[in-house]
């Protein structure tokens, strides 16, 4: 079906910002319009799943909404935001039906593949109004082929609440295709912290929100003596081994209404040849292994914002002593409530539309926890 410029245009004008510090300022945001529809998901009880040693897998089911998003608008341009252990995404009304059956479609597939209660609701951005919140968006460009969006206002917050009361639920269909996860991966290996510890920070305003741009100018001023301001994957990309630690998320993922034997195969023979691609660093024609892995990491989002500000960085002691501290403060004041949750490895989960283009993207999370259990320990 072919958008309007007025359905597609809106995102397509929010200008990309490429400094991070910014976005702290509600001025660096544009409201979405009143009839675009937010859709969000949210794993039940993720917090088991984490305690089974099954994290990766919730960041699977987590990435794999927004996969299936992608894949069912084509080149629709639209904000999404992955949240760990679920995802937000919001599009213009004429693509509503198109979202809701990839949102059912991925609930099925994890309940199926992995025995994971997948929560999916759509709202109206005109209904988070009217119950007085505001939803709000804009883009940070992490590099020059890839931006991220970052929402704030508080209505994507106050809508995921409502969600698991069981509001502006989907029905589940009675039988459903599979989804299209095209790109989606998660070949990488996890990423060791080279200063201390990989740290999953979730802080949220509080109190009106008064004070906390300050607060998130100062948390992000605190990062800049560490090496990349705390970035958590390497330079060269995050390195791989092989089997890689996904490869059956990967086959279970890709092997649509296949037997998962074929599918887990075929990724390990895929794996195995990019695998030594990458060790030896050799070209295959104009794919250049050592620039993809540079690319993997400048395109990273290890830090956003969710009505919130999260990062997943890699901090020495002092540094995290420091931040600690401000959180402390800002939270007896009643700027916002954290939740902090140490790590000793990240990991990422990809969406690669196209190895030979720049615009894959990569979620950063903490390996064993991450976000989820941060969000777990709020305080303030």
């Amino acid at each position: 079906m072919a958008e309007t410029d007025e359905e597609t245009g809106f995102y397509d004008r929010v200008p990309k910002v490429s400094d991070f510090d910014s976005l702290a300022d509600p001025a660096a945001y544009v409201a979405l319009p009143d009839d675009w529809v937010l859709g969000l998901a949210d794993i039940e009880n993720s917090t088991a799943a984490i305690e089974a040693g099954r994290y990766k897998t919730v960041n699977m089911v987590g990435a794999a909404v927004i996969s299936a998003q992608v894949n069912a608008h084509g080149s629709l341009a639209f904000p999404f935001v992955f949240g760990g252990d679920g995802a937000g995404f919001a599009v213009p009304p004429d693509r509503r039906a198109a979202a809701e059956a990839a949102l059912v479609a991925v609930q099925a597939w994890a309940l199926e593949e992995f025995d994971l209660t997948l929560r999916v609701a759509l709202v109206s951005v005109a209904e988070i109004r009217a119950a007085g919140h505001s939803l709000q968006v804009a883009r940070y460009a992490v590099a020059s082929g890839v931006d991220y969006a970052m929402f704030s206002g508080g209505g994507m917050a106050w809508a995921e609440e409502q969600m698991k009361t069981g509001a502006f639920a989907l029905d589940a269909p009675a039988t459903s295709e599979p989804p299209d996860l095209t790109g989606l991966s998660c070949r990488w290996s996890h990423i060791r912290a080279q200063n201390g510890t990989i740290v999953s920070l979730v802080v949220l305003p509080a109190g009106g929100g008064a004070g906390f741009s300050d607060l998130v100018r100062d948390l992000v001023g605190l990062t800049r003596d560490v090496a990349r301001g705390g970035h958590p994957v390497p330079v060269d990309g995050p390195g791989t081994s092989w089997p890689p630690p996904g490869a059956r998320l990967e086959a279970h993922a890709t092997r649509g209404t296949g037997g998962f034997g074929a599918a887990f195969r075929k990724v390990l023979a895929e794996t195995l040849f990019s695998f030594a691609l990458f060790r030896t660093k050799l070209k295959l024609g104009s794919f250049d292994p050592t620039h993809y892995a540079r690319t993997v990491s400048a395109n990273a989002d290890f830090r956003k914002f969710d009505d919130g500000l999260k990062m997943t960085l890699d901090l020495d002691a002092a540094t995290l002593a420091a931040l600690r501290s401000r959180l402390e403060l800002a939270a007896r004041a009643g700027v916002a409530r954290y939740g902090i949750h140490e790590q000793a490895e990240a990991m990422m989960t990809c969406i690669v539309p196209a190895v030979m283009r720049d615009d894959h993207v990569h979620f950063v999370d903490g390996a064993s926890g991450g976000y989820t259990r941060a969000a777990a320990v709020l305080r303030g």
